[in-house]
């Protein structure tokens, strides 16, 4: 199985998992979270861990542009960071079309009065509804966290266990603190893993050097 047949067999999967969450899962592990998890300030705390990274993909973004102007080539721990960076970057970019696109509404109400399922019981999907009360789906931060990971998961394996470990500590802080039901969670990591992979392969399918980023040694 080639990657792009790879891909969408994990659309597929992505999309049923979903299905399932949705109609099973979100709702009353959302009230669970609620009732009984959302009080712990240990769930707020993961979430936050994705929270500097924009701020940090743009920094190291600049650095290694000027670097590249001195024709110096990147190294492959510099490849690597610049992977990372345009990945964050691009999941930023494309977050609110999919949430616009999608028009889900959040567990609780957050900002402007928004529609919830704990306060009104307002529950599902209104396509290009607009407006933050309908941009649940998918999860920003979860997108972010594993667009990073992806590139680092394929270019540093040894570490997987770490990523692995990162992801599902966000994952677990968002579904807890009732931030995310976990449809938008599921959807996010997808999102995330995409961007970092289509960088990772591009990267290797334009750039021939000896320092590229790899997870092949």
């Amino acid at each position: 199985m080639n990657p792009l047949q790879k891909w969408f067999v994990s659309l597929a999967l992505t999309a049923v998992a979903v299905v399932i969450s949705y109609l099973w899962l979100d709702r009353p592990v959302s009230f669970l979270a609620h009732a009984e998890l959302r009080h712990f300030l240990i769930f707020d705390h993961l979430t936050r861990f994705p929270e500097p990274f924009a701020g940090l993909a743009m920094l190291a973004l600049v650095a290694l542009g000027l670097r590249g102007l001195t024709g110096r080539p990147l190294t492959r721990i510099q490849s690597v960071g610049l992977l990372c960076a345009l990945s964050l970057l691009v999941v930023e970019a494309i977050k609110r079309p999919l949430k616009f696109a999608f028009g889900r509404t959040w567990p609780e109400t957050w900002v402007g009065n928004n529609p919830s399922l704990i306060r009104d019981n307002v529950y599902g999907f209104f396509p290009f509804h607009g407006g933050q009360g309908w941009a649940a789906f998918p999860s920003g931060h979860t997108a972010a966290v594993s667009a990073v990971i992806a590139v680092l998961w394929i270019c540093y394996p040894r570490y997987r266990w770490l990523y692995a470990l990162a992801t599902a500590a966000v994952a677990i802080g968002l579904i807890g603190a009732n931030y995310h039901f976990i449809g938008d969670v599921i959807a996010g990591g997808f999102v995330g893993v995409t961007v970092g992979w289509i960088a990772v392969a591009l990267w290797e399918a334009g750039v021939h050097h000896p320092d590229r980023p790899s997870g092949r040694r």
